[in-house]
């Protein structure tokens, strides 16, 4: 820990923050007044902002859009150190985190926000051919595979290869599948049809299927039932209750039925970070640790579990894996541990979630959303969308290029980030990049 300490502000005990998502970042934010000295540990040194993380895969915006150095975020506060590095266990009784590169860090409260990555349901071999949409290195990969099926299919000898190159398959009808397939469909339809000579872009097939009864399920039936309306009129196909049971490297398996595609994306899932099971604490099925009341776990009063690694009831709804969730978890997190720093004792507090409502977008001024007991759709919940997207940015370079960048697309109608990386010729399309475990 001297190395830490020599290069911040010692304000008392630490507090050890274990990942720069919204859960972590607001946290942090949330001590830059406590008499307490901050450790952020993060694998990557960068926040993402993950809502607009498809927009990167769809060639919309460049990653640098939407993200920005944790280290840039925190600076102005002197009792935070950020440190570049990945956890591979704690252990609660001797209050440390044991990191991949560093000497194990001691903590006196310890905030878990690592957050959650893809779930394929015991089926992991999919993700070579299915790639899912976490980080910048998967939106990158399927931005390549996207604009890449294009060029194969431009010189496809035979009209089964066509096809099947321009068969692009969503599974998972939440928002990240709703928004990624409307903006597939945009894409073929709208950006680069006057971009190829031999092949009609507008010929491509976009599928989004859903093991459940209707898209969006989290949101209210009749916003579900105006998406899916807009995502029929924009001619892309949804299977509803129909499931997955094998993707290779040619197409998918649904059910029985066989889909030759290129191009398979995974929306259908996700797992909470490995980390909480080295806690030694009961987790649900998706392996987030299961908090109590105030958010610590059990028999660990000074061990927080906040964002997608908490399963944490609030009343009689359970806190949903969603960035609103992961902010009022940090804040109220960081004020329990202020409040302790500085009277030695806190008062028993339960955490209350308050829905502020859900959005999503499927392309260009089309959106829903459940705002204030009711639903809307269309261009007025496109722009609402946009504008909260937009407040919860971080940094104004960042807001200002998002703005400029929708404004261009909306105007122009086109994307401009199509750029392939990652390739080099005589290579197979669908290598897949490596990406480190959650």
């Amino acid at each position: 820990m001297q190395a830490l300490e020599d290069n911040s502000e010692k304000k008392g005990p630490t507090v050890v923050i274990v990942g720069g998502g919204f859960g972590g970042l607001r946290v942090a934010k949330g001590l830059r007044n406590a008499p307490v000295s901050v450790v952020l540990v993060d694998r990557r040194n960068h926040h993402l902002f993950q809502p607009l993380l498809y927009q990167v895969a769809s060639a919309a915006l460049s990653p640098a859009d939407i993200a920005r150095p944790i280290r840039s975020i925190l600076r102005a506060q002197k009792n935070t150190q950020v440190l570049l590095d990945e956890v591979t266990a704690v252990d609660p009784k001797a209050k440390s985190v044991h990191l991949r590169n560093t000497e194990p860090l001691q903590y006196d409260w310890l905030v878990l926000a690592a957050g959650a990555g893809h779930a394929y349901f015991g089926n992991e071999h999919w993700a070579s051919f299915a790639p899912g949409l976490k980080s910048i290195e998967d939106a990158l990969e399927i931005r390549r595979r996207v604009l890449l099926a294009y060029e194969a299919a431009e010189q496809a000898e035979s009209e089964e290869e066509r096809l099947r190159r321009l068969t692009f398959v969503v599974v998972g009808a939440g928002p990240t599948g709703v928004e990624m397939a409307g903006a597939l469909r945009e894409i073929a339809s709208e950006t680069i049809p006057a971009d190829f000579r031999r092949v009609d872009t507008r010929t491509a097939r976009v599928v989004l299927v859903e093991g459940k009864d209707r898209v969006l399920s989290a949101m209210s039936k009749r916003a579900s039932d105006r998406a899916q309306a807009a995502l029929t009129n924009m001619s892309i196909e949804v299977r509803l209750n129909t499931f997955v049971t094998d993707v290779d490297a040619e197409g998918v398996l649904l059910g029985q039925e066989r889909l030759e595609a290129a191009n398979v994306i995974w929306a259908a899932g996700v797992r909470a970070s490995s980390i909480g099971k080295t806690l030694g604490s009961p987790t649900d099925a998706a392996g987030r640790v299961v908090v109590e009341a105030d958010c610590s776990v059990k028999g660990h009063p000074r061990l927080f579990v906040v964002g997608d690694m908490a399963s944490q009831t609030s009343g009689s709804t359970h806190v949903p894996g969603v960035a609103q969730g992961a902010i009022q978890m940090g804040d109220f997190v960081a004020r329990l541990i202020e409040e302790e720093a500085r009277t030695g004792s806190r008062r028993q507090a339960v955490f209350t979630y308050r829905d502020k409502g859900s959005l999503a977008t499927i392309g260009r001024a089309r959106a829903v959303a459940d705002v204030f007991g009711t639903t809307v759709g269309g261009l007025g919940a496109w722009l609402l969308w946009s504008g909260v997207h937009i407040a919860f940015l971080i940094g104004f370079r960042n807001k200002t290029f998002v703005i400029l960048s929708w404004m261009w697309t909306y105007i122009r109608n086109t994307r401009g980030a199509r750029l392939i990386t990652g390739w080099t010729p005589g290579e197979s399309a669908s290598r897949k990049l490596p990406r480190p475990e959650v």
